[in-house]
């Protein structure tokens, strides 16, 4: 029994650790031999994610450094389990001694302590969003893999409350602290945030990702649909509470005609006219651009006064102290980036034994190899 911590298929990633406890990890089993494979490599994902870095997210101050314990050698891959390390340095968990017999609202507190008897209240222990680490340093392995078969996945702040961007520029991404790529948009969402802030208040918002460079037909027909590993994948992210796929909910609203996404040839090769599909078609990628969209809630610990209950039954209030983000949003968009890549190459690596033409090849590759001699 996984209780839950292990994701993939053939790209198998175990995540480990709580928030307060020594250290958070992941274990990557699946993984093909040969990929140059680093802890340089690895880093920038994390720091993508790393607290600190700006008004909007914790102060919590922590290096995330990232330590290879196995499966690469001489700067590569083995094909054996790669052990990921990531130790907490900045726990201060008497922050959360006033809380120790109180439920927060909107965490995972009562169902956890329903379900298990007891519960960490150090930051929520197994169920803080410090458990993503092990997710993005996994999804940073999956991330090198793609980009070696010139697949490029692309996430970004769709919207922060309120405030949606109305442009796109790539470029902009990484220019402001929210990851969004509209300029004028960022600003306004900042003059938001430190409304909320002033408030005592959080913010959610929308992150949306876009996969370019993706063949045909990765994914199954049936229950393994890319479109559903890709929301199980999304969906299991704490702070996500809507997942949709290209033209998403609105698609309700169309007709047949207008949903379509016409056929035509471009350049010698099967294309579509529109994208309402978002890249998938029958649970496979379709061959188009593969954009979907996660909407996240606001943060849930905040510091304003509200109503709760403690375990032994009694009503109560609380007031949240300690280090937390005014919005998830920008620290999660490499969650988000990162978890599609696991998904993505978790189905590549299935496709492999989908044909036996394929089966053959790699055979007759393998007859074709000069054996070392030992």
């Amino acid at each position: 029994m996984s209780q839950g911590s292990i994701f993939g298929k053939q790209f198998c990633v175990s995540t480990f650790g709580e928030s307060h406890g020594k250290a958070v990890g992941v274990v990557v089993d699946g993984c093909p031999a040969g990929l140059p494979l680093s802890e340089e490599i690895i880093q920038p994902y994390l720091d993508r994610r790393r607290p600190g870095q700006s008004a909007y997210t914790t102060g919590r101050q922590e290096g995330d450094a990232v330590e290879i314990l196995s499966g690469v050698f001489e700067g590569k891959t083995t094909g054996t389990p790669i052990g990921l390390l990531i130790r907490n340095k900045d726990a201060k968990s008497k922050d959360y001694s006033n809380i120790r017999d109180i439920f927060r609202p909107g965490h995972a507190d009562y169902g956890f302590f329903q379900k298990f008897g007891f519960r960490d209240y150090r930051g929520g222990g197994r169920s803080s969003g410090r458990e993503t680490i092990g997710r993005v340093a996994a999804g940073a392995i999956a991330e090198e893999i793609l980009k070696s078969l010139d697949i490029e996945v692309l996430a970004y702040a769709k919207a922060i409350g309120p405030v949606e961007c109305t442009s796109f520029d790539e470029h902009e991404i990484f220019e402001n602290p929210l990851y969004m790529p509209d300029e004028e948009a960022a600003e306004v969402a900042e003059g938001f945030l430190k409304k909320c802030m002033e408030r005592r208040d959080s913010a959610g918002g929308i992150i949306e990702c876009r996969i370019r460079g993706l063949l045909p037909g990765i994914g199954e027909p049936v229950f393994d649909k890319l479109d559903a590993r890709l929301a199980y994948g999304m969906l299991s992210i704490g702070a996500v509470k809507g997942f949709e796929l290209g033209a998403g909910f609105e698609a309700a609203q169309l007709q047949g005609s207008e949903n379509n996404d016409s056929f035509l040839m471009r350049d010698g090769e099967v294309a579509k006219r529109s994208n309402h599909s978002g890249g998938v078609l029958g649970g496979m990628s379709d061959g188009g651009e593969l954009v979907f969209r996660v909407a996240v809630k606001p943060t849930p610990s905040i510091g304003r006064e509200q109503d709760t209950v403690d375990i032994y039954g009694n009503e109560t209030e609380i007031e949240i102290k300690g280090r937390h983000d005014p919005v998830i949003v920008p620290r999660a968009v490499v969650v988000v980036e990162t978890m599609a890549a696991l998904v993505l190459v978790d189905g590549i690596l299935s496709d492999l034994s989908s044909r036996m033409q394929y089966v053959h090849d790699y055979w007759k590759k393998k007859e074709n190899q000069s054996v070392p001699q030992i």
